[in-house]
């Protein structure tokens, strides 16, 4: 119990330190520039290149539109979870939870697991968190199809990124990064054999996708189908 309780203090501890190196993400810094430079050209060319300047303006409005939703798409707030992190699942992402059930995982366990799904769509921040404190143990990334990233069949067969993580108290669980419709790119910062902690991102995905989290049998489920979630905020379940 004692050894339990130091290495939770130090996991607190060391969170709170690494928290002065989250920053704003630096995946949407390209696309930002390029696209700010292109939408500033086109609207340029327009207002120039006619008279009438209705359809200037007509572009101008649906340039604020689009480069608006591309800046909200790649923020990525600072938050902090400021409760007591010890056997507590957390969020991984903003979203909408559309998968709550048993299944058979078969690519690191080979047991049954509970399925905790949460999509991402455009509007939604698509930083990931670390949903529990540990240690990582693993990290694999699998090519695979761009399904739409609600079906079923994208948890296996869609391209993803999967963390295995184990809590200070030697639970397992499952994180895995899965590429949509849309998402063409998973960007995971995880390594095997470090610490990872509520507070601290997991990854990114760009443009519309889905985390899920395997958790063992018997854990304590928070959350139902259709709930939305804050990504390091919403409580998702309590490992026995």
């Amino acid at each position: 119990m004692v050894s339990i309780l130091y290495r939770s203090k130090r996991l607190q501890m060391a969170r709170l330190k690494r928290l002065k190196k989250i920053h704003l993400h630096r995946e949407g810094t390209h696309t930002l520039v390029g696209g700010l430079f292109i939408l500033l050209a086109l609207n340029a060319l327009v207002y120039f290149g006619f008279e009438c300047k209705l359809p200037f303006y007509i572009l101008a409005v649906v340039s604020l539109v689009v480069y608006g939703i591309m800046v909200n798409f790649f923020r990525c707030p600072i938050r902090l979870f400021g409760q007591n992190t010890e056997k507590v699942v957390v969020a991984p992402a903003d979203g909408k939870v559309v998968v709550v059930e048993e299944v058979d995982e078969n690519d690191y366990f080979h047991d049954r697991r509970i399925m905790v799904s949460i999509f991402m769509s455009l509007v939604n921040v698509h930083a990931n968190w670390y949903p529990v404190d540990g240690i990582v143990k693993q990290v694999s990334h699998q090519n695979g199809k761009f399904m739409k990233a609600w079906l079923p069949k994208a948890s296996s067969d869609n391209e993803r990124s999967t963390i295995i993580i184990e809590t200070p108290e030697g639970v397992e669980i499952m994180t895995r990064q899965i590429a949509g419709a849309m998402a063409r790119r998973i960007v995971t910062y995880a390594s095997p054999g470090e610490d990872c902690y509520i507070d601290e991102h997991l990854g990114f995905i760009k443009f519309g996708s889905r985390v899920d989290v395997y958790l063992p049998l018997g854990t304590e489920i928070l959350v139902k189908l259709g709930q939305t979630t804050t990504g390091n905020q919403t409580i998702i379940a309590k490992l026995k």
